[in-house]
């Protein structure tokens, strides 16, 4: 089967995680990856770091698919300021499920995101654009998540849950059923969340 080529925006420790999903997808040759000035020449995982932010005009003009594949904890606008000049450059940015992962077919996956190995995307929910969906994170029936979002390892979304755009929800959390987790958020790891969390709120405790 014919390949097509993408190239990886991000040369961190997320973008491993990341290369192992696309070669296990199958669907996409990765050509290098877009890094920092200090990481041009650098390898992930034998993929070289052909580039920065500044090359992605004139390499855009031969390859077509991209991807961002940097991680977010403290802040999304990383993510969401790259992602939009990708799209503003005419890439086109597809969304990656892992071979291991599970995607009800009465789901809806956004563009340029990308489910990890075990993760399980129930009937009804959508996820939106540019999102993370990590290693055996749960999202359960009718769940909305918003573009620029990451849901980290392990994490269960139950039923009804929402969340805001560019939220990040900790590895291991779990969000009871309805629960609405505003834009921007911060939900720490672990952590048992019972009630709605305002816009920009960081969610330390176990228990709101």
């Amino acid at each position: 089967m014919h390949k097509k080529e993408i190239l990886l925006i991000g040369a961190g420790g997320h973008a491993k995680s990341c290369i192992d999903v696309i070669e296990a997808e199958g669907k996409f040759q990765i050509v290098g990856l877009i890094g920092g000035e200090s990481e041009k020449g650098k390898t992930v995982l034998n993929y070289d770091v052909i580039g920065d932010d500044s090359d992605l005009p004139s390499l855009g003009q031969k390859i077509r698919n991209a991807i961002v594949v940097i991680g977010q904890i403290k802040t999304f606008e990383i993510r969401k300021n790259i992602y939009l000049k990708l799209k503003s450059l005419g890439y086109n940015l597809p969304s990656i499920v892992s071979p291991l992962a599970y995607v009800s077919k009465y789901a809806k996956i956004g563009d340029g995101t990308m489910l990890l190995h075990h993760s399980i995307v129930n009937a009804g929910a959508i996820v939106g654009e540019n999102c993370i969906i990590n290693s055996r994170s749960l999202i359960e029936h009718d769940v909305k998540i918003e573009d620029h979002c990451h849901v980290s390892t392990s994490a269960v979304l139950n039923g009804h849950c929402q969340v805001g755009e560019g939220s990040f929800i900790g590895s291991g959390s779990i969000l009871k059923e309805g629960v609405s987790i505003g834009s921007g958020c911060i939900v720490g790891m672990g952590s048992i969340v019972i009630k709605n969390v305002s816009d920009r709120e960081t969610f330390v405790s176990r228990f709101a």
